[in-house]
């Protein structure tokens, strides 16, 4: 692996457990085994190297989502596919780690990469929950939008009550009861 991937990888690592702010240039070189030079050679600064892992987390948390979601079957189906993934609660989201950290909520170039990936996220469960309601699978009347951006608040939140409590019990309890809710709105329930 070469020093610009190693640098990738080390910043991906220590801002998903430390935060932008808590994660300094030298414990990155430190952790990529690379020398002030070097990081400075392939990125202008912490920002530029933030940004590039940020990007990488985010094309990640994409793809894991998108092999959830894409297989075959109902839109219930697909969507409790996402919420049912198996997740390390307690190290929280790669990616809405970040909006915990003032710096990349103040910056621009920083919070990018994370709108686009909730953005994409809420859009893709959209999709999948109108393609439900087209097809008569999901009741009527439900809105797809807000329905995506409910389960993907359902994840986050779920993330944030299984580190408070220092257990993954309220995290799978949260999705379990999405799962539910999104079972409850199926045109055929309680018909």
């Amino acid at each position: 692996m070469d020093t610009a991937e190693r640098l990738i990888e080390s910043a991906q690592e220590l801002l998903w457990e430390r935060g932008y702010v808590g994660t300094s240039p030298k414990a990155i070189q430190e952790r990529a085994n690379a020398g002030q030079g070097s990081m400075y050679h392939h990125f202008r600064g912490k920002p530029d190297l933030a940004v590039t892992a940020m990007r990488r987390s985010a094309g990640r948390l994409r793809a894991q989502a998108e092999e959830q979601m894409a297989g075959g079957g109902t839109a219930v189906g697909k969507a409790s596919a996402y919420l049912l993934r198996e997740r390390d609660a307690l190290r929280g989201c790669r990616v809405g780690r970040m909006t915990m950290d003032p710096d990349v909520i103040d910056s621009a170039e920083l919070r990018q990469p994370v709108a686009e990936t909730f953005d994409w996220l809420c859009g893709r469960l959209a999709g999948i929950i109108a393609d439900g309601v087209r097809a008569g699978e999901l009741r009527p009347g439900l809105d797809p939008a807000d329905t995506a951006a409910a389960i993907v608040a359902v994840v986050q939140g779920g993330y944030v009550l299984a580190r408070a409590a220092g257990s993954q019990e309220p995290f799978d309890r949260a999705v379990r009861g999405a799962v539910a809710l999104l079972a409850a709105a199926r045109a055929d329930a309680g018909a």
